[in-house]
């Protein structure tokens, strides 16, 4: 088997998704919940020991309609990301890294996985501007918006650290967010694989068959 770490702590997957990246921008200052060790990352997967329960997430999708993030998403392959549209780098490219891995499947498998992306940024980012941005990357794509403290609280149980977004001192406007995308498992609703904002689209490639049915990549 190829690109997968076993992570033996589950301290180790919070420490890793919980430190903040600003896209466009520099790291967040601001420390890992966990003080860990890691080793240098050379391989795309990080196989989670102690995998997430899925978020018990309630918010609006691009249609406007209340979308229950366990309901809708329960017993299929479910790929979750936090970010924000007007990201400049990290969240586009992650997103069609995605999307291209995506299209590279059979159309039965493309019709199971599920991706969604949750903003950071619900202020900016309405149902009708969401949609647009992720029609633009795949129109099977799911987008979520809400208030606020109810993303970041569905974030932190995946292990996922956002703030809430701030004007910089050049008028733009930043979101710090955990950039990892979390895979759950269509057997047990759990998420058991991370992926860094370093993955590319070939590796996305490599592991989507995997994921889909449940397997390790």
């Amino acid at each position: 088997m190829r690109n997968k770490k076993t992570v033996w702590a589950a301290a180790f997957a919070a420490a890793a998704a919980l430190t903040l990246s600003a896209c466009g921008g520099e790291s967040s200052a601001g420390s890992p919940v966990a003080d860990v060790s890691t080793q240098a990352k050379t391989q795309a997967a990080t196989v989670l020991d102690q995998p997430f329960t899925k978020p018990d997430l309630v918010l609006t999708d691009t249609h406007g309609k209340t979308y229950d993030l366990r309901k809708e998403t329960k017993g299929k392959p479910t790929l979750i990301y936090f970010g924000y549209t007007n990201c400049p780098d990290v969240c586009p490219l992650t997103m069609s890294n995605i999307a291209l891995a995506k299209r590279a499947l059979p159309k039965a498998d493309q019709d199971k996985l599920q991706v969604v992306f949750v903003t950071t940024d619900p202020e900016r980012d309405t149902p009708e501007s969401l949609g647009s941005w992720l029609k633009a990357q795949d129109p099977g794509f799911t987008g979520l918006t809400g208030d606020f403290p109810a993303i970041q609280a569905g974030a932190r149980q995946i292990g996922i650290g956002i703030d809430a977004p701030k004007k910089e001192k050049d008028g733009t406007v930043v979101s710090m967010h955990g950039s990892q995308v979390i895979a759950f498992s269509p057997k047990t609703d759990q998420g058991y694989v991370l992926y860094s904002e370093d993955t590319t689209a070939d590796d996305y490639t490599k592991d989507l068959p995997a994921l889909i049915e449940g397997k390790n990549p």
